[in-house]
């Protein structure tokens, strides 16, 4: 059973998001009022994630992730972001964190983004020592609108960076985030032309008990069914580079030229491109609006401690 690690200062909030947390029985909840009692209880008894807010006192949300990524860079540390922490969440994430929650939206967000980092974190490592025999690799992928076939691609990319050294956490958990939004961006926006405001109400709906899938009915009608997404992954000694393109119409590439620490509080919208830019070095859009390319460049730590081994 994992045990997820809550810290907060607040004890309302500390119950709120012990609650919620709780209605998954296959759950174990633990709780700390800041970063250094959390650092504390991970010493005695590591969790298998951290949900940790920001503004706290003693040691602040930030500071824990800089600790974790030094002492234990194999639990994955999810923020809570309030109004006003945006650009210190943002830091937490360039600095080590996995992926953030705008409280604003703890309810229909929290549960799905615990569930999928552990998922992630406990992906199947069996490839892993084989990649770090690889020199270069370099495939190419025509894969269907097919939300099934994100997953496999996402762990082969964790395997890969994981076995060559490219990641800088052990499970490359960010790195496969970073490919994830990539992929799922060109299913949902880019072939099923589903807007962010439609997936928000579908969430809304979902926590008022009504089951509504907007991606369902496009899935089986044509054009949207029929188009595909076009995958190119390139890895080498010095970085990782992946090209996304999907045959929808595209978009207003202007719209998120910018996007940065003021699309933190808005739910999903341009979330997916906050998590890339900050996990990748380089997140590029062609004029239309269709293709991403993802680059991440192998630090000279790494590629020191890759050339020792």
């Amino acid at each position: 059973m994992p045990t997820i690690l809550v810290v907060d200062d607040s004890a309302v909030e500390r119950r709120l998001i012990t609650g919620l947390l709780q209605q998954d029985a296959q759950l174990r909840v633990e709780v700390a009022e800041n970063g250094l009692a959390a650092l504390e209880k991970i010493g005695a008894q590591p969790p298998a994630l951290v949900l940790t807010d920001l503004r706290m006192p003693d040691m602040d949300g930030l500071a824990l992730v800089r600790e974790m990524v030094v002492h234990y860079s194999n639990i994955p540390v999810i923020l809570m972001t309030a109004h006003g922490n945006e650009s210190v969440a943002l830091d937490a994430l360039r600095g080590g964190a996995a992926t953030y929650i705008p409280k604003a939206h703890m309810d229909e967000m929290l549960m799905d983004s615990v569930r999928h980092v552990l998922a992630m974190r406990n992906a199947d490592r069996s490839a892993t020592g084989l990649m770090q025999a690889v020199g270069d690799l370099d495939y190419e992928f025509e894969l269907a609108t097919d939300p099934a076939l994100v997953e496999p691609l996402v762990r082969l990319v964790q395997q890969a960076v994981s076995g060559m050294q490219l990641a800088e956490d052990p499970q490359g958990l960010r790195m496969g985030i970073a490919v994830e939004q990539a992929l799922l961006n060109a299913l949902y926006r880019g072939n099923l032309e589903i807007s962010a405001e439609d997936m928000e109400q579908a969430r809304e709906d979902r926590l008022r008990g009504q089951t509504t899938d907007p991606a369902a009915q496009r899935l089986a009608e044509a054009p949207y069914c029929e188009r595909k997404i076009f995958v190119r992954i390139d890895i080498d000694d010095d970085k990782l580079q992946l090209v996304v393109r999907d045959e929808g119409p595209g978009f207003d590439v202007a719209q998120f030229a910018n996007v940065s620490a003021e699309s933190l509080p808005n739910g999903e919208r341009g979330r997916g491109f906050v998590l890339m830019r900050s996990f990748m070095d380089e997140v590029t859009l062609n004029d239309r609006g269709n293709e991403i390319t993802l680059i991440k460049y192998r630090s000279a730590e790494r590629s020191e401690h890759s050339t020792d081994h």
